[in-house]
């Protein structure tokens, strides 16, 4: 799990805070479908409504994938919220696109990828976010299953936990990121999103996000 540039981190993170994509708010956390208390919401999506964001994202990951993926024959979007950005992306290289569902369709062929299935083709995987890296990694092996080469995966933001380190290094997945939480912090302090005790509150979560209890 690297980081493309770090200057190009923390021109993203500035974009992601400006427009909202990335809400802070530890005084009244977010609540995860883990159960987890979070003081931050990232949704990539709302990037899409915004075409100077949306352009600056789209070639910033294309720079990724040609330093990073040299031999890149397709791009593949993960549901949903992978589709957009992949598309983008491959339409910018003038690369096949797919996209891998989180299950099978459930009428019609049944699908689990749709697009042209080209067994030895070298992929590279598009994520908008990446947490724990479980769906992302599912998205991979799905598309191991289905006989693609899958060289990598790129990504718009990641929170960095080491549970989502750990998971990439097992299964032997490249991971590359425009942006992260760790770059995200300072921005959003010296941006005046934060104060320095919201911040220390922030990094006190990135420590341990399950047992975080919020803002104090």
């Amino acid at each position: 799990m690297d980081l493309f540039d770090t200057k190009i981190a923390a021109q993203v993170a500035a974009k992601l805070l400006q427009i909202e994509a990335i809400r802070l708010q530890p005084e009244n956390p977010f609540t995860w479908a883990s159960g987890w208390k979070s003081p931050i919401y990232c949704d990539n999506r709302l990037s899409l409504s915004y075409p100077e964001v949306r352009s600056f994202i789209k070639e910033n990951l294309v720079k990724a994938i040609n330093a990073n993926f040299k031999d890149v024959a397709g791009i593949a979007g993960v549901a949903t919220a992978g589709i957009p950005q992949g598309a983008l992306i491959a339409d910018s290289m003038n690369l096949p696109f797919l996209y891998v569902r989180s299950k099978p369709k459930e009428h019609g062929m049944g699908n689990m990828i749709e697009g042209k299935v080209s067994p030895g083709q070298k992929i590279v995987v598009v994520e908008d976010l990446v947490s724990t890296g479980g769906s992302s990694l599912k998205a991979v092996q799905d598309l191991k299953n289905a006989g693609f080469d899958v060289l990598g995966m790129v990504s718009i933001f990641t929170y960095g936990f080491d549970v989502a380190k750990n998971n990439f290094n097992e299964a032997k997945v490249k991971l590359i990121c425009l942006s992260d939480y760790a770059s995200m912090l300072p921005q959003a302090l010296a941006d005046d999103y934060i104060d320095d005790q919201t911040l220390a509150s922030l990094v006190e979560w990135r420590k341990s996000p399950e047992s975080w209890k919020g803002y104090r």
